[in-house]
This record gives C-alpha cells, structure tokens and sequence, in this order.
C-alpha cells in the first residue's frame, strides 16, 4: 500500500532559528523539562545524535496507550532549518504502520516569526487504511508540544537565542 501523506503549517511569532534549536536541537533535553507529565527521557540509542542515530521517546507513565517510539534521523539541516525522521518502533500501533515519516522546515516570516512547515507520510501495513480521524489525537498532542515549547520561548527570550 502507498504511503498516505498529510502536510501542516504553524506560524509563531518566535524567529524560526529558536524554534529549530529548542525543538529540534536541543528536544532530548528541554521536552521532558516541559512536559514531564508526558515524556519522562528521550535517548540516542544508536549513533552520535546527528544523521543516522536512532533515538528513543520514554513517555510518563499514565493512562497512555504508548510509553516507547524510536526515530531514525534521516537527515539534519542546521543552516537551512530542516529535519527529517522516521519512526520505525514503538510499543503501540506498529501493528497497523510499517513506519512514519516526518519532514519539518522552519522558515523565517515577517516581523521576526516564523513558519514551520512538515510533511508526514504513513506507510501502513498491508490491507490497513489510515484515516485523517486515526491521526488526529496524534497531531493534536504534536501541536500542543509544539504551543508549550513557543509559550517557553516567549516568555524567555534569551533561551536558544
């Protein structure tokens, strides 16, 4: 089965090269900081950290369906921004997906904010459909990390500066 593919796209009002380094370069360490109710630790398992380190998301323990994902960073772009990787393990619904891909770029936009735009593809498991419905919990926690991390970044503009 084809892959099935959504694309998003988030405005903040905090520069583009902030958000990449918080989020992106430095996630292992402030999400749990964060969101310590939902994710206790995220560890490299394999590799240095940069293309082609797997790294593994310990969630909180809680009522949570899934308490493991591990990702694969397919590519790392500093100077432009970008970031690709692929979940390829996790304690729950790997049953119905052979993996996702997430494709995220960060761009700068008027007045100091930005746009970050993400392309993710879901590779399904023979004779498994996916639904916009299916996805929309998932994306729905993605986008309330991503609001808890620029309300971080908001109220300390000297972080990731």
């Amino acid at each position: 089965m084809s892959a099935v593919t959504y694309s998003d796209e988030i405005t903040s009002p905090v520069a583009a090269s902030r958000v990449f380094k918080a989020l992106i370069l430095d996630a292992d360490n402030l999400l749990p900081k964060l969101l310590p109710q939902a994710i206790a630790s995220i560890e490299t398992v394999e590799g240095d950290g940069g293309v082609g380190s797997v790294k593994q998301i310990n969630f909180a323990e809680g009522k949570r369906s899934i308490h493991i994902l591990v990702h694969k960073i397919n590519a790392l772009d500093q100077e432009n921004l970008s970031y690709s990787y692929s979940f390829v393990g996790a304690d729950a619904f790997m049953d119905k997906i052979e993996s996702i891909s997430y494709e995220v770029k960060f761009e700068a936009a008027a007045d100091g904010a930005s746009l970050c735009k993400s392309v993710t593809k879901y590779y399904p498991k023979a004779g498994v459909e996916i639904t916009e419905e299916a996805i929309k919990p998932g994306k729905e926690k993605t986008m309330g990390m991503f609001k808890v991390v620029e309300a971080y970044l908001l109220a300390n503009p000297e972080a990731y500066a």
